[in-house]
């Protein structure tokens, strides 16, 4: 196989790269756009269905549905990094055995998880303080994704596949295909075949089953370059470390990354209900304001793969400065969004006229804005070293966010209040870009790449 793209794909391996890795990052963004709309609706139909309680029940099972379906997303996630390298690099070989070994490694880690979730879960709920009155319907919603997680793996996989050949828009195709099946079960099973709050996880689970068929039929018939055959599943002792190592590590780091979170949201709950309802209304507007740079992220750690994969180290250091030109520039019109529309916005998630409310949100929004710049380095910088093949160095930057969140949470949030809450995460965005940049800047590959472009002038 030649370097360059094959069907459907962005060539990120040559040609003008901050034009060529927006092409391939407008489906990603639409897709976490579209994932962001279904969620709503998605949590729409239980309560309208349902009612509260089964709102409630579901809800209440969140934190552990982060962690599942997380793990098992990040996981694939840094498959797609050793397979967008093999891609770059031109062999086709390799890159069929990275196929195969992501499929080992991930049928033996969902295996593990499922076993785990028949015997944890309901020890889970009770620990996260589950309402015994929601108990019965929280544990039959989260032991379905439990244990058919690995459907959630084999989906996500499969995107990630495409994703690290430069085709970022057939994911968007299955993923919006996955979203409207999933509305149309979602109210099936809960409206017609009264299946509670289980049949949502259940129209869950069959809609990104079919939409990994799917993907996986279209692999076969369209794109065969990256279909491994029955000898490339033979051990390879290098190839399994290489991919254990990324795909664990970025596991990890997600799921490090959700406990802190957790725990911050516990010294949110103890501030009281306008707190926590301004908050929850903002963090839904910060969540969309950062879409585009969840985004791009995404897309850098491709094209750094395929091109590190390349041996195009200057493409890569070329790449790095479009993505934090990029990063400015959004933060300075993510700002402006927020310091003129805050309330507004804050007004329209929550429905809410209390002016208690509406300030509480916009406060944070208002800190939060400018540090956007701070956040998308952070963020682009950490896809990058993933790219590069980092494993520690990144999973070291989520360990500094999550202690922080806890040392606010123990120490900080009981004197400052709300205030605390507000300028925890940017305060820790600093210093966790500050150990990113020093660890980009120290990176090996990086160095010679910076030597060789000094030895050129």
């Amino acid at each position: 196989m030649r370097k360059e793209s094959v069907k459907g794909s962005v060539d990120l391996l040559h040609g003008p790269i901050l034009k060529n890795l927006i092409i391939f990052m407008i489906p990603i963004f639409i897709s976490n756009c579209f994932q962001q709309l279904y969620n709503a609706v998605d949590t729409a139909i239980v309560g309208h269905v349902l009612g509260e309680n089964s709102l409630a029940a579901v809800g209440a099972t969140a934190s552990i549905f982060e962690l599942l379906v997380g793990f098992s997303m990040s996981l694939g996630a840094g498959f797609s990094i050793v397979i967008a390298r093999a891609f770059g690099s031109g062999e086709t070989h390799k890159m069929k055995k990275a196929v195969a070994g992501s499929i080992e490694i991930g049928v033996f880690t969902t295996l593990i998880l499922t076993i785990l979730s028949m015997f944890l879960l309901k020890p889970l709920l009770v620990l996260i303080d589950t309402p015994q009155e929601i108990m019965d319907q929280a544990l039959a919603y989260i032991s379905v994704i439990g244990y058919f997680v690995f459907v959630m793996f084999a989906y996500n996989l499969c995107s990630g596949i495409l994703r690290s050949i430069g085709n970022s828009f057939m994911p968007l195709v299955f993923l919006v295909f996955s979203s409207i099946l999933n509305i149309f079960l979602d109210y099936a099973c809960m409206a017609w075949f009264n299946m509670g709050v289980a049949g949502a996880a259940i129209a869950t689970v069959i809609s990104q089953g079919i939409s990994a068929v799917l993907c996986i039929i279209y692999m076969i018939t369209k794109v065969k370059e990256v279909v491994p055959q029955k000898e490339d599943f033979a051990w390879d002792s290098e190839m399994m470390k290489d991919l254990a190592g990324q795909g664990y590590a970025m596991a990890l780091m997600g799921s490090i990354v959700s406990v802190g979170s957790i725990i911050l949201q516990s010294g949110i709950n103890g501030l009281g209900t306008k707190i926590i309802a301004g908050h929850v209304a903002a963090r839904k507007v910060y969540a969309l304001m950062n879409l585009p740079f969840i985004s791009i992220g995404v897309a850098l750690s491709t094209f750094i793969g395929q091109n590190k994969g390349s041996n195009q180290g200057e493409r890569i250091l070329r790449a790095m400065k479009d993505a934090y030109l990029f990063d400015v520039v959004f933060a300075a019109v993510c700002s402006l969004i927020l310091w003129f529309g805050a309330p507004s916005l804050i007004h329209l998630i929550s429905g809410s006229n209390d002016p208690t409310i509406i300030g509480n949100g916009s406060k944070f929004l208002y800190v939060v804005g400018p540090f956007y710049a701070v956040l998308g380095m952070l963020m682009q910088t950490r896809f990058a070293l993933q790219g590069l093949g980092s494993k520690i160095l990144p999973l070291f930057s989520s360990v500094i966010e999550c202690v922080g969140k806890i040392l606010f949470t123990m120490f900080l949030i009981p004197v400052f209040q709300y205030n605390a809450v507000i300028w925890c995460e940017p305060i820790i965005w600093c210093l966790m870009l500050i150990e990113l940049l020093i660890s980009f800047e120290c990176n090996s590959y990086i160095k010679d790449v910076k030597k060789q472009m000094k030895l050129k002038v």
